[in-house]
């Protein structure tokens, strides 16, 4: 028998000496390969002695202010005989009473990895202003331009030729490119010749590496470089195109708005309040902040509006005002999050300063804590920010990350020494594993062998394929668009399983020119539904690839201004576009190349092929089986072990589908998969 001692907080806790405590660990298991797992335990009792009511402050008294919040997770670890064995947090799930008093405490242990959904939260994409407000830029034609000519592997902000509204096309017959406004990227140095692509028809996109840095910085949490570094080309040459919604850009406002920035990092009492360049963090408890106030001072008399965002979501809107402004106690509540400042009008106006005062009484006993954050000299410019946070697609931080994971077939563990979450593909964490023998250590009379297969067939595809060209593919082949329906080529027994990211996925087209059917060095995405309407769809994913000394493009800055461009970024689903450089893609099925368009299709690295065909291979082998047992494995084993590990048994190396462990006992129960 082995002696669980388990830590919430620091705090050592009492536990039954019967208790028993059993927990499940998987990294990715078979029958649901979409999800990354964590470890968790059945839920479990603990006296409610004076220890532990100490610890949870008599939580069946819900009268008790400032008590035990059971609406969170607490950080909590577990030993075994002394030694460390898991890290993790722990939710308290109720208290059993006898004769109305408290008998016990359930509470539940959930491995480290869940500490990032509950930092996340419900969290926007648009809360990450402390990370991307940095990148913000000016939305104009000059600026536009600019960036369609940036190199994206140098600058982590570019346009992309994407249009949210116009299709364009490229014909160099004669009278056919003199129709104002319309779509046709041939470019002559004639009169009147205002067509192609107008800069409004773009928008800037952003690197994913720099998102993911963002909620690093945001959340206070550091990933590994294993897989999210600038030397893995596949991901690190990614952008997310900034579409918020469909057609032109906007300001929420209609009015130029800029992010209020200039306020010093300061961290006073990381508990309380910190500042950030661009925000306030708010972390104490919200029934103890005593006053709150944020006031703008300025000598203009021009008309100005403020909006205060918690989160990313609007918490107070000041209205057309001028003059000073003072918003506090009455106007808006102060919660925990992160508050942003924006400020819209339509001339440039200067703020002597703009402050934050918070007033805080940790205990009633205790002196209040008062702190004035102040900006400084601000000053609100009347050009049209392109701000990232405004403009950057709709979406949960958890689910985002969740759809780059299931992209690339991730998973993720926090290593326990450096406290990091390191992020590894599926391969690349089973080949980082050692091996241990466990034969005499298993119950020869206590086993099963089943079928490893659950599925017939596994589909793997982004969530949207409904912009135009995509549709089309949809309609014409019957099949999704670089979607993979796997079934090995075999008609087998059992469902169908989808593994399906959060994003769209476009069909670009490489032009040609109408006039001879020649190939131009252009490709553009056609952001529109099948009707050929403005659309706002999932988040969108590409390759931009610069073309240099290209076939030219008729750039108009407005509708009667217009230039030649050579240089500019194409749209792409490969990494390249030549099969030559790289093969690697973000289809999951081996579509054929929208640039190269001939067969054979060598860009062959899909995200099937590269991170999920040797898992899945795997599991409709016919060899494989799950085999299940049980076995008492020693302390020298149960902590030093992980789930990329091989257990050898009588000669044969097999992975772990699953481990359920009665901690007290050491019985383990064992979902193992043959090492295919």
């Amino acid at each position: 028998m082995q002696k669980i001692q388990l830590y919430i907080e620091g705090q050592r806790v009492s536990m039954f000496e019967d208790e028993s405590v059993t927990i499940t660990q998987s990294i990715q298991n078979i029958k649901d390969i979409s999800k990354v797992f964590t470890d968790f335990t059945q839920t479990f009792s603990l006296p409610a002695d004076s220890v532990n009511n100490k610890i949870f402050n008599h939580y069946e008294n819900n009268s008790i202010v400032g008590g035990f919040d059971g609406r969170k997770k607490k950080s909590a670890n577990i030993e075994l005989n002394g030694l460390p064995f898991k890290d993790g947090k722990i939710k308290l799930e109720g208290v059993g009473l006898k004769n109305n008093k408290a008998h016990t405490y359930k509470i539940t242990f959930f491995g480290s990895t869940v500490e990032l959904k509950d930092l996340l939260g419900d969290d926007n994409l648009s809360a990450l202003a402390n990370g991307l407000s940095a990148y913000n830029k000016t939305y104009s034609p000059t600026d536009i331009k600019s960036s369609l000519q940036l190199d994206p592997t140098t600058n982590d902000v570019i346009t992309p030729l994407i249009s949210h509204t116009r299709r364009l096309f490229y014909d160099s017959s004669d009278g056919q490119h003199g129709n104002t406004g319309d779509g046709n990227l041939f470019y002559t140095n004639e009169d009147n010749h205002n067509h192609g692509v107008l800069w409004s028809d773009l928008k800037y996109a952003i690197r994913l590496d720099v998102i993911i840095k963002a909620i690093e910085t945001t959340y206070g949490i550091v990933f590994s470089d294993d897989f999210f570094t600038n030397t893995n080309e596949p991901y690190y040459n990614l952008f997310l195109w900034l579409h918020r919604k469909k057609g032109d850009v906007e300001s929420p406002s209609g009015l130029n708005e800029s992010i209020v920035d200039g306020w010093s990092y300061e961290v006073d009492d990381d508990t309380v309040t910190k500042i950030s360049n661009t925000s306030l963090t708010v972390n104490g408890n919200p029934l103890k902040y005593k006053a709150h106030s944020l006031t703008f001072y300025t000598s203009s008399s021009e008309d100005y509006i403020v909006s205060l965002l918690k989160d990313g979501l609007e918490v107070y809107n000041s209205g057309t005002t001028s003059g000073n402004l003072a918003i506090g106690d009455n106007d808006f509540d102060l919660e925990r999050g992160n508050y942003t400042t924006y400020i819209s009008s339509s001339a440039s106006i200067t703020f002597s300063r703009i402050d934050w005062f918070v007033v805080y009484r940790p205990d009633n006993s205790q002196e209040l804590y008062e702190k004035t954050y102040s900006s400084g000299t601000y000053v609100h410019t009347n050009n049209f920010v392109f701000d990232i946070t405004q403009q950057i697609p709709e979406i949960k931080v958890i689910d985002f990350i969740t759809g780059v994971f299931k992209t690339f077939n991730l998973t993720a563990f926090v290593d326990k020494n450096t406290k990091e979450i390191v992020v590894k593909t599926l391969d690349s964490f089973y080949a980082d594993g050692n091996s241990f023998e466990i034969t005499k250590y298993v119950v020869p009379s206590v086993s099963s062998v089943d079928s490893a297969l659950p599925f017939r067939q596994i589909n793997l595809k982004h969530k949207s394929t409904k912009t135009f060209l995509a549709a089309i593919h949809n309609q014409l082949f019957g099949k999704q668009w670089a979607t993979i329906e796997y079934k090995n080529g075999e008609k087998l027994d059992g469902g169908i399983y989808n593994v399906e990211t959060c994003f769209s996925h476009l069909k670009y087209e490489r032009l040609y020119n109408v006039n001879d059917d020649t190939a131009t060095t252009i490709q553009y995405g056609y952001f529109v539904d099948d009707n050929q309407e403005s659309f706002y769809s999932e988040p969108l994913l590409f390759y931009p690839v610069k073309q240099t000394n290209g076939t030219a493009i008729n750039f108009r800055t407005s509708e009667i201004s217009y230039s030649s461009v050579t240089n500019y970024n194409v749209p792409s689903n490969s990494l390249s576009l030549s099969s030559s450089i790289s093969k690697a893609n973000i289809n999951f099925f081996n579509e054929l190349n929208e640039y190269q368009t001939v067969l054979p299709n060598d860009f062959t690295d899909t995200l099937f092929e590269v991170y999920y065909k040797n898992y899945i291979a795997g599991v409709f082998n016919e060899s494989n089986r799950i085999t299940k047992l049980t076995a008492y494995l020693p302390l020298k084993i149960m902590l030093n072990f992980t789930l990329a590990d091989r257990f050898e048994i009588n000669g044969k190396s097999y992975k772990i589908n699953s481990i359920k462990t009665n901690l007290k006992s050491g019985k383990s129960d064992l979902e193992l998969l043959n090492d295919i």
